[in-house]
């Protein structure tokens, strides 16, 4: 306290008399984040100290309550990792999004944009800057923005690993922001929108911040007060005179460095005096009821913290707490469902929209979602309202696997199927899939094997036993050895086929789909004589035929009037007498094969057109 001189009923000074003068050590005081420019330098600064990252990384491992909330919603936002509804439509597609979004890496952005309400990830492009090459997670607190430019833009953004310790000598890394350089490496900043807020955006749990470091600090002073014994807030008295100010601050300031805080559980008076004789008397104030004050404290910070994350139930965290609930499992599931759709859905379609802006520079198109952590009972979906692809985002069941579902007796499968419900095999460990192609591809089979497949040197005793092998020319075979046309007449290769969806729409599917899908899930492909043999020696699906006396082509018109689905072409090459080509990496990203290793014979196009429509009519050019 300031040595103030007072004044007397009259308005005059009173002399000044000799007395005691103490002083009370203030303990630190939470404050809001700070944004601000500063002059000289090129970033904007996060938080008093440029370190406001760290300040809510202290609050995520001080506060138990706290700690908890973040690990549990920002495991709940990723989920079992992304998935898109038309996967098995655009495979090719699916394919370069699971290599770009890792998901090592989607996880550290859920966690950071939950813990410090923003992620960051690194952009690195193509020679030529033709495709996004590779994303990597940028850890968000090693950031700082570049000011703005007059558009209004962030250009830019500066890494360095310690913000709260650098120096005048260090120079931070200047990166671009994303669509802001021409540049091999770019910073794709997420943040959601904040009013008030242009460089930075607060964590959704601001509010809840100052209960974290309360929660913290009630631990710290019961652990500390039982580690120094259980000892009382302290008084100290000087008894050899009144210091000046300056030597009073200095004695307060290292007495403060040694003492104070609740790691020492208390504060601590210091008093000036005299002499003993006129030493300050303190008469201490003593909670009866401390306990229950603590207890208050401590349950106050626990609720105001779930609140501030807008955790519907502390069950979703582990804590038990009496309720209005019938029972506990009513209360989760509906908490559940709450949390779901008010407080993680909105991270998720966060993310989403900003994976899909990456996804396009590399013209990938997929309606992407986060498999659910929900339990699938949990889950409430209505199929009449609800088209197939909403039921899989909202259950992450996918559709393949939860609408090919065998309701049918084994018999009434036979009569919707005839032999294509026991033709169709599992191929054995003997034969690996190489590629699957749509039948309407303008690749030949031998084509197809020659570019991708490469035969291996053998021997002259596996070569007569392979040999002897293609003589069995019996019809069905449930390992998958049957001989059909398509395959190799060198045995090294075969030709299948599998039943799968080619559009995704509403709608329920015949039992025939139905049934077919539900074999091919499980791997069972057919041969294309098993599919003929069903189409015009078998009534299958013949209420489909235009004419009592035509044939149902199975193989063309599938199950039916706008069928959704497709036969596909799957390549299986003898593993022990083959290896796949260098070729296969390279077709599988652009599923082309160069003209130059195709088997058409020079001017084949020409070939089926008589000379006399030709242009010219063959006449030799002047």
């Amino acid at each position: 306290m300031k040595n103030t001189r007072l004044r007397n009923n009259k308005g005059q000074f009173k002399r000044a008399s000799k007395v005691s003068e103490f002083g009370i050590v203030n303990l630190s005081t939470y404050t809001s984040p700070e944004i601000k420019e500063v002059n000289g330098e090129d970033w904007i600064e996060y938080g008093a100290d440029n370190n406001y990252f760290q300040y809510l990384i202290d609050r995520y491992n001080g506060s138990p309550t706290n700690n908890a909330a973040i690990n549990g919603i920002s495991q709940a936002i990723y989920g079992k990792g992304l998935n898109a509804t038309d996967a098995n439509r655009k495979p090719n597609e699916y394919a370069q999004m699971i290599s770009l979004f890792k998901k090592d890496v989607v996880r550290k952005l859920c966690y950071d944009l939950k813990l410090m309400g923003q992620c960051a990830i690194q952009v690195i492009y193509s020679k030529g800057r033709k495709k996004i090459a590779q994303l990597e997670h940028m850890p968000i607190e090693t950031l700082r923005a570049e000011k703005c430019n007059d558009d209004g833009d962030i250009p830019a953004y500066y890494y360095f690993k310690d913000w709260a310790n650098i120096k005048r000598s260090d120079t931070p890394l200047r990166i671009p922001a994303y669509g802001m350089s021409n540049e091999d490496i770019e910073i794709y900043y997420i943040k959601p929108y904040k009013s008030g807020f242009y460089y930075y955006s607060p964590v959704d749990y601001q509010g809840g911040l100052q209960y974290a470091e309360l929660e913290e600090e009630v631990s710290n002073y019961h652990l500390n007060n039982i580690m120094n014994g259980l000892a009382p807030s302290m008084l100290i008295n000087f008894n050899n005179g009144t210091p000046n100010q300056e030597e009073r601050q200095l004695i307060e300031s290292k007495i403060a460095q040694k003492f104070s805080g609740t790691s020492n559980a208390g504060k601590f008076i210091l008093a000036f005096n005299d002499n003993k004789e006129s030493q300050a008397e303190i008469t201490p104030v003593q909670l009866s009821d401390a306990h229950n004050q603590y207890q208050f404290l401590s349950e106050e910070s626990q609720s105001k913290i779930q609140v501030s994350h807008r955790v519907v139930s502390p069950f979703l965290l582990g804590i038990r707490t009496s309720s209005g609930f019938s029972s506990n499992a009513d209360e989760i599931k509906t908490a559940s469902l709450l949390m779901d759709n008010t407080v993680i859905r909105p991270f998720q379609e966060l993310l989403i929209d900003c994976f899909d802006h990456l996804l396009a520079f590399n013209d990938i198109s997929l309606n992407l979602y986060f498999t659910t952590l929900q339990p699938l009972e949990f889950t409430e979906v209505d199929s009449s309202i609800q088209d197939k692809e909403d039921i899989e985002e909202e259950t992450g069941v996918e559709m393949e696997t939860k609408l090919c579902t065998t309701k049918l007796s084994s018999d009434s499968v036979k009569v919707v199927l005839g032999s294509l419900a026991d033709s169709g095999v599992q191929m054995n460990d003997e034969w690996s899939v190489v590629d699957e192609l749509d039948e309407d591809s303008e690749y030949s089979n031998e084509d197809w094997a020659t570019f991708l497949i490469n035969e291996k040197p053998e021997t002259t005793l596996s070569k007569i036993k392979r040999i002897v092998g293609l003589k069995d020319f019996v019809t069905s075979k449930n390992d998958g050895s049957a001989y059909s046309d398509l395959d190799s007449k060198n045995g090294l290769y075969k030709i299948r086929y599998k039943y799968a969806r080619g559009m995704s729409k509403s709608g329920e599917s015949r039992d025939f789909c139905t049934q077919m899908m539900a074999m091919s899930s499980k791997g069972t492909v057919w041969r294309i004589e098993d599919i003929d043999k069903a189409s015009y020696f078998e009534n299958v699906n013949v209420e489909f035929r235009h004419k009592p006396s035509m044939d149902y082509n199975i193989f063309e018109l599938k199950g039916g009037v706008f069928c959704q689905h497709k036969w596909v072409r799957v390549l299986y090459r003898l593993e022990s007498q083959t290896e796949v080509s260098k070729n296969l990496g390279n077709y599988k990203k652009t599923r082309t094969i160069p003209a130059s290793a195709l088997r058409s014979p020079r001017g084949s196009k020409k070939a089926a057109i008589a000379t006399d429509k030709q242009a010219g009519r063959g006449v030799y050019p002047k």
